[in-house]
């Protein structure tokens, strides 16, 4: 990978010295070099260039396991950039004198002024530790590290339902009830790949001290985080000015309504034999979701070949046990995707929206495919078209949705299971217990492991019961007392079907996929 040599720039006023500097921030230098980054030729400080403040830096996902992808918030346009090393080169915390530089896309910041900012690192090696700041000219953001792992085999990545600071009512409180949950789950977790979200980061999108307490842990700078968008980071722009993702279409099926102002868009990456493939389930046009059917087939069609597992993404859950049950566009998705994804050999879907657990059963074509599957199991086999469904309760403990009893009268289609009636027909488990929680899942070469573990008690941080939102914690709507941190809420072995993609159906056209 080769970038075009920085070279120095002399404009003529300020406005112009801006616009040059600029323009130079969108250039690099690399070749690559066997500490497993391009190597850098020496950045040459903008002349007369801007000291930038740089804040709100977050990793995230880049398009294959050698790629990182920094979004920030910058002060100014001028000459900001990405200086990566090896993290065994620092000396005294100082980095070398010629360090490898990424080039930043920089763009006036809609939401509050400023700018904002993102920058592809790539050229990564596996088991590195790398160094990185954000700045130019001796203004710099704190060193931040991150690490690379095995770029092949098993592994893990951590799966997180709404966050949504700001929803108790004290973003303070929702702040440290998802700072703990980061920290309780990587301290678990340390080698974890991956933080994947369910949507709904803040409670109000263009809020920007909800997305400082979102933002606040180190945690979201030394490990990944594959955004997903929920309802309520649609009402402006500042989603995508924070995050910026991989592969990403923003065309207006995908979109959710104006893009001069809205956030969104579907994207997808590969990872170590998975396929991600993330949609902004906010959009959908006519009564359908055809358009990100579409989108997820023409994705399987060109690089499922590529994936042992397919894995989808998205905000609302259709498997809803909660106050979303029945919602009236969870309704037309049960209809519209389940034999879509089913024909396509989906593995795994996660989802946030509903703030309470579930697991459903093994469901092809919307319907539960094996009937003797029994409500709870922990080793489930699946069949061809089989495809597990899992929400993911609060991350932050902001804010928690009771669980409702299926209610044919609002959905004919959606009512008890036979074998334990007070749970929806196609949940193997629903639980809710006010406490914080994340999901695991364990990528393994014949199965995944999908457990939803307990990162908090009733004790704070947890908002919501801090806050007097609801009126008992803890297992049987409080009739147990809470369990501990770390203990398991649900654990599933899932082994996977291994009769091979030619046993789904995939549709010829791909002509959409730019």
């Amino acid at each position: 990978m080769k970038f075009k040599q920085w070279k120095q720039v002399r404009p003529r006023g300020a406005a112009g010295r801006r616009l040059a500097l600029a323009a130079v921030a969108m250039v690099g230098v690399s070749t690559v070099f066997a500490g497993g980054l391009p190597t850098a030729t020496a950045a040459k400080k903008p002349v007369d260039g801007e000291p930038v403040v740089v804040s709100r830096v977050v990793l995230g996902v880049g398009a294959k396991e050698n790629q990182r992808v920094l979004s920030w918030y910058a002060s100014t346009n001028a000459g900001t950039l990405v200086q990566v090393v090896p993290a065994n080169q620092l000396k005294k915390g100082e980095f070398p004198k010629n360090p490898t530089s990424f080039p930043a896309t920089v763009s006036p910041n809609s939401v509050n002024g400023g700018y904002n900012a993102h920058s592809t690192i790539d050229g990564l090696k596996q088991r590195q530790k790398y160094a990185y700041r954000i700045g130019n000219a001796g203004h710099w953001s704190p060193t931040y590290t991150f690490q690379t792992q095995d770029f092949k085999g098993d592994f893990s990545f951590l799966f997180f339902g709404d966050p949504q600071i700001g929803s108790s009512g004290d973003v303070a409180k929702d702040g440290a009830g998802w700072a703990d949950t980061l920290k309780v789950a990587t301290a678990a977790n340390p080698k974890a790949e991956l933080l994947v979200s369910g949507g709904d980061q803040v409670e109000s999108a263009n809020v920007e001290t909800q997305w400082d307490a979102f933002l606040g842990s180190d945690v979201l700078r030394k490990y990944p985080w594959a955004a997903t968008i929920g309802n309520h980071d649609v009402g402006g722009k500042a989603y995508e000015q924070h995050f910026w993702t991989p592969n990403t279409d923003r065309s207006t099926p995908y979109y959710n309504g104006d893009a001069a102002t809205r956030s969104g868009g579907d994207y997808w990456y590969l990872y170590k034999g998975v396929l991600f493939i993330d949609l902004n389930s906010n959009a959908y046009s006519n009564g359908s979701d055809a358009a990100h059917i579409g989108y997820v087939t023409g994705v399987v069609n060109k690089y499922g070949a590529k994936a042992k597992y397919t894995v989808l993404v998205y905000h609302h859950s259709i498997y809803s046990p909660a106050a979303h049950a029945n919602d009236g566009d969870n309704q037309i998705r049960r209809q519209d995707f389940p034999t879509a994804f089913s024909n396509l050999g989906v593995d795994l879907v996660l989802q946030g929206h509903d703030h309470s657990y579930s697991r459903s059963y093994q469901i092809k074509n919307g319907k539960k495919a094996n009937k003797k599957e029994q409500p709870g199991a922990t080793q489930v086999t699946q069949g061809p078209g089989g495809v597990v469904y899992v929400t993911a309760n609060s991350a932050s403990g902001s804010k928690y949705y009771d669980l409702t009893a299926p209610d044919v009268t609002q959905d004919p289609n959606y009512g008890p299971d036979p074998l334990n009636p007070k749970n929806h027909w196609a949940n193997s488990v629903e639980n809710q217990e006010h406490v914080r929680t994340y999901v695991r899942v364990q990528v393994k070469n014949n199965k995944l492991v999908v457990e939803n573990l307990r990162s908090g008690t009733c004790a704070a941080p947890n908002a919501a019961v801090e806050q007097g939102n609801v009126d008992w914690c803890g297992p049987n709507s409080g009739a147990s007392p809470a369990q501990p941190v770390g203990s398991v809420v649900d654990k599933v072995a899932i082994t996977t079907y291994k009769g091979g993609k030619g046993n789904h159906k995939v549709a010829a056209d791909t002509n959409w996929l730019r």
